[in-house]
């Protein structure tokens, strides 16, 4: 019976290291553990691996060669993965600027480090042909012809503006937003209603239509006016204080983000990536077609 692969690399480590404690500090396991698998590694080895030297372990003859030929092992193994991964070639993903920015980034660190594949990624607000990507991840209410869709999260916003613009007035109801500049949002009038409040006639709009949410967000932060933003994209700035939310009321959906992928691909590599994303986002890992839209 041969022993584990884990207990010869922990072998080869103390070795490299001529330091059980060392070892462990690199395997990120505690001394203790190193010694008991180098106990049972050489019970299961039937010969003695390690000579004590003062605070040092010195390996056996036997036991550098064997540690020599496991780091040549290793290093073959890591080089043959990184082969592996340089021949598999990245997926391509589009996206809005500013959900790429706010929530798509900080979650594709995670996807990396558990071992996801290369990806591209193009931003763009529009959606891109679908020969030209793998997966898009796009805002809209659904019924992309020849895609295959899932829901991440309906889209939201509800007002937000810098602490310095407010200034000690208090915000008593929706009507008051009249007292300042909105800047430009399409969804404003949608959210006035939704507030329980007819949009006021007096309505002041900024002379700078900004061509991103993100751009309206910093120049809410600058204090260039009221900004109609995502609680789900900007609740960072509210929560630095960067940005005041003063309503309760957020308007959500009908529209949604979506990721999509084209219905004739059947690489499993776009579905396993779409179903991540629902998984970060707290959604079901099913296409929209299945559930009924």
């Amino acid at each position: 019976m041969r022993p584990p692969l884990e207990s010869l690399r922990i072998l080869e480590a103390c070795v490299s290291a001529s330091s059980f404690a060392r070892a462990a500090e690199r395997l990120c396991v505690t001394p203790a553990a190193v010694s008991l698998r180098i106990r049972t590694l050489e019970a299961e080895l039937g010969q003695p691996l390690f000579m004590r030297a003062g605070r040092r372990v010195v390996p056996t003859a036997a036991a550098a060669q064997l540690a020599g030929r496991i780091r040549a092992a290793l290093d073959g193994i890591a080089g043959a993965l990184d082969e592996f991964q340089a021949a598999t070639p990245p997926l391509r993903l589009t996206a809005p600027p500013t959900f790429a920015s706010r929530w798509l980034a900080p979650r594709l660190a995670r996807y990396s480090l558990a071992g996801g594949l290369p990806i591209e990624v193009d931003v763009s607000p529009d959606l891109r042909d679908p020969s030209a990507f793998d997966v898009a991840i796009r805002r809209g209410l659904g019924g992309w012809e020849g895609l295959e869709e899932y829901r991440l999260a309906p889209v939201d916003v509800t007002p937000m503006l810098a602490p310095r613009l407010l200034g000690t007035r208090r915000l008593e109801a929706p009507g008051a937003l009249a007292d300042f500049e909105l800047l430009p949002h399409p969804d404003w009038q949608e959210w006035f209603r939704g507030a329980g409040c007819e949009p006021p006639r007096d309505l002041r709009f900024a002379a700078v239509e900004y061509p991103t949410h993100e751009l309206d967000a910093h120049a809410a932060v600058a204090g260039a006016g009221v900004a109609l933003l995502s609680p789900l994209l900007f609740r960072p700035f509210v929560e630095m204080g960067l940005l005041i939310a003063p309503f309760p009321y957020v308007l959500s959906g009908p529209a949604w983000h979506f990721a999509l992928m084209r219905a004739d691909d059947a690489r499993l590599a776009p579905r396993q990536f779409c179903a991540w994303l629902c998984e970060q986002a707290g959604q079901p890992i099913t296409p929209l077609a299945e559930y009924g839209q």
